[in-house]
C-alpha cells in the first residue's frame, strides 16, 4: 500500500498565496505594486553604482551585488505566483519546482554572507579609515563577493538535492506560493523529523555566523563613533551605517523566524506571511532605505535626473531646430 501511495507525477500543485484571503485581487495588486518597485529601485541602483564614478568603491560595489540578489530573489517567485492566479493553472514541474528552490537558497544564503561582508566593510572605514584602500582593494572585495554567491550555492545546492529526494505522496499540493523547504517537506512519505532538526541546527549556525560577524563589527564601531570628537564625523558614521542596520534587521529578523524555528512549531500561513516578509517586501524596501539614508546615493540619482532633464532640453532644442 505504501508504493501505492506514492506517486512518479513530475508535477506538483502551488496552492498559492490568495487562496484564504477575502480580496485576493486587491492582494494581487498590492504584491504587484510591490514588485515593480523592487524592480525599478533595484534596477535604479545597479544602473547609479555602475554609471556614477563617485561610487565605484568597495562599499557600493557589495550594495550592487545586494541589488542584483534581490532582483533575482523577487524575480524567481512573483511572475509565477502571478501568473497562476491570473492563468488558474498551479502546477509546476518537478525540474521547475527544484530549480526555483536552489535559486530562492542560493540568493538567500547568498544573502546573508553578503550582509556580513558590507558589515565588515564598514567596520574597516570607520574604525581604519587609514588603512582602508589597502584592506579593500579590488580583489580582496570581488574575492568576498564570490565567495558569498559560492557560499550561497553550496547551501542552495545541498538542501535542494536533500529536499527533492524525498519519496512523496499522492498527495502533490504545496501550501505556499513556491516550493517553500518546509512545504515541500510536508509532502513525503517518510518521518523527516530527523532531518528538520538537523537543517534548523544547520541554518541555525548559517545565520548565526554572519549575524555574529555584523554584532562584533557594529559593536566596534559604536566604540569608535562614541570616541570620536567631532560631532560631524559622528553624524557621518551614524548615517553610513544606519541604513545597512535597517536592512539587516529586516533580513534577518524574517530569515531567524523562517530557519531557527522548527516546522512543527509553525503553520503553512504564519510560513506565507513570512516569506512574504522576505521575498517581496525586503527586496523592495533596501533600496528604498539606502536612497533615502544614503547621500551619496541621493546626490548620485540628482545627478542623473539632472543629465536626463539637460539631454532632454537639448533634444527638445534640436528638434525645434529642424522644424525651422
Amino acid at each position: 500500500m505504501a508504493k501505492e501511495n506514492r506517486t512518479l507525477s513530475t508535477d506538483f500543485i502551488l496552492l498559492g498565496l490568495f487562496q484564504d484571503v477575502g480580496s485576493p485581487k486587491l492582494l494581487l495588486s498590492l504584491v504587484f505594486m510591490a514588485f515593480c518597485t523592487a524592480l525599478l529601485g533595484n534596477m535604479t541602483m545597479m544602473v547609479l553604482i555602475r554609471m556614477d564614478p563617485r561610487l565605484h568603491t568597495p562599499m557600493y560595489f557589495l550594495l550592487s551585488q545586494l541589488s542584483t540578489m534581490d532582483l533575482l530573489y523577487i524575480s524567481a517567485i512573483v511572475p509565477k505566483m502571478a501568473a497562476d492566479f491570473l492563468s488558474v493553472r498551479n502546477s509546476i514541474s518537478f525540474g521547475a519546482c527544484a530549480t526555483q528552490m536552489f535559486v530562492y537558497l542560493t540568493l538567500a544564503g547568498s544573502e546573508c554572507f553578503l550582509l556580513a561582508l558590507m558589515s565588515y566593510d564598514r567596520y574597516i572605514a570607520v574604525c581604519h579609515p587609514l588603512r582602508y584602500p589597502v584592506l579593500m582593494n579590488g580583489r580582496v572585495f570581488v574575492l568576498m563577493t564570490l565567495g558569498s554567491w559560492l557560499l550561497g550555492a553550496l547551501d542552495g545546492l545541498l538542501l535542494t538535492s536533500i529536499n527533492m529526494t524525498f519519496p512523496f505522496c499522492s498527495s502533490r499540493e504545496i501550501r505556499h506560493f513556491f516550493c517553500e523547504v518546509s512545504a515541500i517537506q510536508r509532502l513525503s512519505c517518510t518521518d523527516t523529523s530527523l532531518y528538520e532538526t538537523a537543517m534548523t541546527v544547520c541554518c541555525s549556525i548559517m545565520l548565526l555566523v554572519p549575524l555574529t560577524v555584523i554584532a562584533v563589527s557594529y559593536g566596534l564601531i559604536l566604540s569608535t563613533v562614541l570616541r570620536m570628537k567631532s560631532s560631524q564625523g559622528r553624524r557621518k558614521a551614524s548615517a553610513t551605517c544606519s541604513s545597512h542596520l535597517m536592512v539587516v534587521g529586516l533580513y534577518y529578523g524574517a530569515s531567524i523566524f523562517t530557519y531557527m524555528q522548527p516546522g512543527s512549531l509553525r503553520s503553512p500561513w504564519q510560513d506565507k506571511v513570512i516569506a512574504v516578509c522576505y521575498t517581496i517586501i525586503t527586496p523592495m524596501l533596501n533600496p528604498i532605505i539606502y536612497s533615502l539614508r544614503n547621500k551619496e546615493v541621493a546626490r548620485a540619482l540628482r545627478r542623473c535626473l539632472q543629465r536626463c532633464a539637460f539631454f532632454h532640453r537639448i533634444g527638445k532644442i534640436g528638434v525645434s531646430k529642424d522644424k525651422m
